[in-house]
Formats: C-alpha cells, structure tokens, sequence
C-alpha cells in the first residue's frame, strides 16, 4: 500500500493493525497483543515498511526485552515478534 497523502517521510504516516496471541506458560496463561505498522514510506534510516511491537516485556528478571520485529511484510514482522515471544518467559510486572 502507498498513500499518496504522505508529503514529507519523517511524518511516519502507517497504517495500525493488531493481532493477539495467548502465550502459554506453567504460572498461567499470559496475553500479548501485538500492533504492526504499515508505513506508507520507510521510516527515515530504515528500509523495511512493517514494525511489529508486542505490548509486554518477557525476560524481565534476566534482561527485559520488549518483542518487536520488521519486515518486508506483515507477515515478516509478526513472525519476528513472535519468536521472540515463544523464546522468553513472560515472568510478570515488576512491582516497586
């Protein structure tokens, strides 16, 4: 998809969609929803058109590390996500 509507590139004009996904782990089942940007143009630097970010860290008691991925298309970068989702606990939210 390309939008004409888009003038200027470091607008960062994308398009939103959302996927979830129910990982499941021995503490219990563990909900990730995901949203992939589609943007109209590759963001400034970058080549790719598709980012995909989950909204749960995993591996927090080790190193945090918020599941996120691009590619060439939706599909590429759910996936990337996605491994890293199934690779790593969700081990809970930290408390202060």
């Amino acid at each position: 998809m390309h939008w004409h509507t888009q003038t200027n590139p470091a607008e960062e004009l994308a398009q939103l969609h959302v996927f979830t996904i129910k990982k499941r782990q021995p503490e219990g089942d563990v909900a990730f929803r995901i949203t992939v940007k589609e943007y109209a143009l590759p963001p400034v630097g970058q080549r790719l058109r598709f980012f995909a970010e989950a909204d749960k860290l995993v591996n927090q008691k080790t190193a945090a590390l918020l599941p996120s991925g691009w590619g060439d298309s939706i599909a590429e970068a759910l996936d990337g996500c996605l491994r890293l989702i199934r690779q790593f606990s969700y081990e809970g939210e930290e408390r202060s």
